[in-house]
């Protein structure tokens, strides 16, 4: 296949999702949807809709393909040594009282909508199976290495452990993979009505996540953002996704798992991120900076990152 050809292709699986984000923006600018209206979507999407459609993925999927346990060990890995890194690289070159935040946005990625959208669009129903375990996998890391290195740096704010490890167990998509791989295990099969019904409101998911990313962002935050922003979304956009995807490379993973950590790695900063930065008194404005230029830039860089990995073959 001809470079065109290829790209264009590549466009085809990337530009639907953006393309929703997008939607929000322009939605959230007409003013046919509000802040109201994307708290109350946000809410139901994580408390209902994907925690359904976590949990459909794994019934219907085929186990043996959707888990991958190299991919999830590197994935944990790979996660843990970019989050010791970028701290270490903040010691250098960021504002003490910044550095917390710093860390976490150019870490925590957006993987449970952001990457998983992607996989599905990429490979359908595997990649939403396949997607769903590594989004169970990393949303503990994510939470607690958040907590420490915010903690670190904003030490008058108080940190319950026991409270955080009560929000990671009952974390709804945790517990629907928990309950997707238990009732696959099972050999049980869901009544067909069920069933169908559940995929009426799982397919509320993807598009109604990505259209309240979009109402979230703000176009004035990405023109103030200052220079530690960018230095942020430049790790989490650029260089943290290539050195993780080379170093996999290197490690013998190839075609579809490599991409798949791509997509994980390589997703905008989550919008977690900025809530947890404004409860633990961090700098909310420059996570917040920092969300809205990861997500616009991911449309090129994911994108762009995509094409290579075919282009070089190294994708299958």
């Amino acid at each position: 296949m001809n470079p065109s050809a290829l790209f264009a292709e590549t466009l085809s699986v990337t530009f639907p999702v953006f393309a929703m984000v997008l939607l929000g923006i322009a939605l959230k600018r007409l003013k046919w949807i509000d802040t109201a209206f994307i708290n109350t979507s946000s809410g139901l999407v994580f408390r209902g809709a994907m925690p359904t459609l976590l949990f459909l993925s794994l019934v219907d999927a085929d186990m043996s393909q959707a888990l991958i346990p190299s991919l999830m060990i590197y994935l944990s890995l790979a996660t843990v040594v970019s989050f010791l890194l970028i701290w270490w690289w903040a010691t250098q070159r960021v504002p003490f009282e910044d550095r917390g935040v710093y860390v976490q946005a150019a870490f925590r990625g957006n993987g449970g909508i952001i990457g998983l959208a992607l996989a599905g669009s990429m490979y359908g129903a595997f990649g939403l199976s396949a997607g769903s375990v590594l989004v169970a996998t990393i949303i503990p890391l994510y939470n607690v290495l958040s907590v420490i290195v915010l903690a670190w740096y904003q030490p008058e704010a108080t940190t319950s452990w026991r409270s955080i490890t009560l929000k990671i167990v009952k974390n709804p998509l945790i517990l629907s993979v928990v309950a997707g791989l238990s009732f696959a295990a099972s050999g049980l099969a869901l009544p067909g009505w069920l069933h169908t019904s559940g995929e009426y409101f799982a397919n509320m998911t993807l598009p109604l996540a990505l259209i309240s990313i979009g109402g979230t962002m703000s176009m004035a935050a990405i023109r103030e953002a200052s220079h530690v922003a960018l230095g942020a979304s430049t790790i989490k956009m650029v260089s943290m996704p290539a050195a993780a995807v080379f170093v996999a490379w290197l490690a013998g993973f190839e075609g579809q798992e490599l991409v798949l950590l791509f997509l994980f790695m390589g997703s905008p900063s989550a919008a977690a991120s900025f809530v947890m930065a404004r409860a633990m008194g961090g700098n909310a404005r420059l996570a917040a900076n920092t969300v809205a230029m990861t997500t616009l830039a991911s449309s090129v860089t994911v994108t762009l990152g995509i094409f290579i990995l075919q282009m070089t073959g190294v994708a299958g």
